[in-house]
C-alpha cells in the first residue's frame, strides 16, 4: 500500500462498509480510521451538528452473522475524540474504548480477531499500517461511486 502511486484507483473488500456507503444516498459520506481520525472529524463537523460515525463491523465466516469489529470501534472512538458536542451512549462507549486502548493500539490490533486473521494470512504489515494514529490528513469523500481524497478537490 505504501508503494502505490498517488491517484491510483484501488478496490478494497469491505462488504459491510460498502453496503452502508451505497445506502447513504445524498448524505455526505466519509471513510475514517485511526490514520486520518482528526482530519475526518474536523471535515465532518463542517456539515452541521448531527454526525453519524458508524463502525461497520465484520461477518463471521462460519455463518455470515455480524460480529463486532474491535478495530472499527477503536477507529470510531478515535474520530469521535476529535469531535465536539453531545454524544449518544454508543458514541461515548466508542470514545471510552479508544481511550482505554490508545496506549498500545498495535498490540491490541494484533490480538483482536481481525488482526489475528490478517497476521495468519501473512498481512502483519497491514495491521501495522492500520495502527498508525493520526498520521494522515486524507479525507475520503464518497463521490461518483468512489471515495476520493477531498483535499484534491479543493483546488
Amino acid at each position: 500500500m505504501v508503494q502505490i502511486p498517488a491517484g491510483t484507483r484501488l478496490v478494497l473488500p469491505s462488504p459491510n462498509g460498502s453496503f452502508l456507503t451505497l445506502h447513504t444516498g445524498n448524505t455526505p459520506t466519509l471513510a475514517g480510521c485511526l490514520r486520518n481520525c482528526q482530519a475526518v472529524a474536523q471535515f465532518a463537523q463542517k456539515y452541521g451538528d448531527k454526525i453519524a460515525v458508524i463502525p461497520a463491523g465484520e461477518r463471521w465466516k462460519e455463518d455470515g452473522s455480524l460480529r463486532p469489529a474491535f478495530e472499527d470501534i477503536i477507529g470510531a472512538g478515535a474520530i469521535l475524540s476529535y469531535s465536539h458536542g453531545s454524544f449518544s451512549p454508543e458514541a461515548e462507549v466508542a470514545v471510552a474504548t479508544f481511550q482505554a486502548f490508545r496506549q498500545d493500539l498495535l498490540g491490541y490490533l494484533k490480538k483482536c480477531s481481525s488482526g489475528k486473521e490478517l497476521i495468519e494470512k501473512g498481512f502483519e504489515s497491514d495491521v501495522e499500517l492500520s495502527a498508525a494514529y493520526n498520521v494522515s490528513d486524507c479525507v475520503p469523500l464518497f463521490t461518483d461511486n468512489a471515495y476520493v481524497n477531498y483535499r484534491y478537490n479543493v483546488n
